[in-house]
């Protein structure tokens, strides 16, 4: 799928990869950009379109489904990162929280969504998933938890969105540098670096992107069928 022309919807728009995906998306000729936030007032790039939403929010999802109904490519961006083992005192809540914005904030979108893509001609959809997809630690147990739970999520809409023609993209990352991570002392990739990779998989038709070294080493190493899971259970 080219982003040339392409009308594009990314959620958390506002900063960090979100931004980095509207520049980019801008970049490469998308004829509309619609950049969506809780606050439409926090998107200042120039030539996007602002758009409200909450992905946690049926109501606002449908709204944005109905008025923004010729968009080709959507982008799941929007996510949350709390850091806690499944021992913490808060653990059920911290989870409860990331799987709601995580998992079935794109669950949401995605389903809202899917009319629309099919009636455009099948269209694109972007998940941005995590290294967290695979592996785990104390540190982000209940974050990884739930890409892990979007990494599936994204492997079933590939499969069920096939016969209306919707790409449907993982992108698997590690630590991006953002606001988000800037109290973490560890390897961090450029926000738009991931942005441009991305696109550039999209546009070779991949069902998914490994963003940086650490994603590509962690992958390789999960076995000697890594793309197993691109099939449905039944083949």
């Amino acid at each position: 799928m080219k982003l040339e022309n392409a009308i594009v919807l990314i959620t958390g728009a506002n900063r960090g990869l979100g931004l980095a995906f509207a520049k980019e998306a801008l970049a490469r000729g998308a004829h509309k950009v619609y950049a969506a936030a809780r606050n439409p007032a926090s998107i200042t790039l120039e030539g996007v379109i602002p758009v409200k939403l909450d992905v946690n929010n049926p109501d606002d999802v449908a709204r944005v489904a109905h008025d923004y109904s010729d968009v080709t490519l959507l982008i799941n961006n929007a996510g949350i990162a709390e850091t806690g083992g499944f021992l913490s005192d808060d653990a059920e809540a911290m989870f409860r929280r990331q799987m709601e914005t995580n998992v079935f904030g794109p669950l949401r979108l995605s389903r809202s969504f899917a009319p629309v893509l099919a009636a455009n001609g099948g269209g694109g959809i972007i998940n941005v998933l995590s290294i967290a997809s695979w592996v785990t630690g104390p540190l982000l147990a209940t974050y990884s938890a739930t890409k892990s739970a979007a990494w599936s999520l994204t492997n079933a809409l590939r499969q069920e969105l096939s016969t209306q023609h919707t790409h449907v993209l993982g992108l698997h990352v590690g630590f991006i540098d953002t606001d988000l991570t800037s109290d973490l002392d560890v390897h961090k990739i450029a926000p738009q670096l991931v942005a441009e990779r991305t696109f550039d998989g999209l546009e070779q038709n991949a069902h998914q992107v490994l963003a940086d070294d650490a994603t590509r080493q962690v992958h390789q190493a999960l076995s000697s069928h890594p793309d197993v899971y691109l099939h449905a259970l039944d083949h």
